[in-house]
């Protein structure tokens, strides 16, 4: 057992090293889940955006979604957004699944996280996503899309995401 915890965390370790290695810019051009166009245009909405990189399939990223939901109002919109990707709403062929991005838009529903969520178009999947081996997954960028601040595995408690955010608007 040991053995295992030690391989997962040199796994999340290296893949966090890639990600930091890899293209800092993040570039798509994708829909939504309700199917309305997104570019990555979107992040000169805000001067940081959190992208938090979440499946259907997992606990955790359904748990902390409410607090998201909630961060994602807690400040001004010019300064600060939430996108989530959903990472699993493509099928193996990198086709949106509907059965999935259905069961996302439930969740969201659910959760009351009713800010943008991206099904990954082919710029993510070979991009950003490649590097995820855990979600949730989230990261940073500024109004031009570039990679700030660190990258964080696992879920967080809404007053942890808040001190990130906060530091990162400073």
């Amino acid at each position: 057992m040991k053995k295992i915890i030690i391989a997962f965390f040199i796994m999340i370790i290296s893949s966090l090293a890639v990600f930091a290695q890899s293209k800092t810019k993040i570039e798509f051009s994708a829909k939504d889940i309700y199917n309305k166009n997104i570019t990555s245009d979107v992040f000169e909405d805000a001067e940081v955006t959190m992208i938090n990189i979440w499946g259907t399939f997992c606990g955790p990223c359904i748990i902390e979604m409410p607090d998201l939901g909630i961060l994602s109002k807690k400040y001004d919109e010019e300064k600060f957004q939430i996108i989530g990707i959903v990472i699993d709403a493509v099928n193996r062929k990198g086709l949106p699944d509907s059965k999935t991005i259905e069961a996302a838009k439930s969740i969201v529903k659910q959760t009351g996280a009713d800010y943008l969520h991206i099904v990954p178009d082919f710029k993510l999947q070979n991009g950003i996503l490649q590097n995820v081996f855990a979600v949730p997954t989230t990261i940073f960028v500024d109004k031009n899309g570039n990679l700030i601040g660190e990258i964080y595995t696992g879920s967080r408690s809404l007053a942890d995401w808040q001190k990130i955010v906060d530091k990162l608007l400073k």
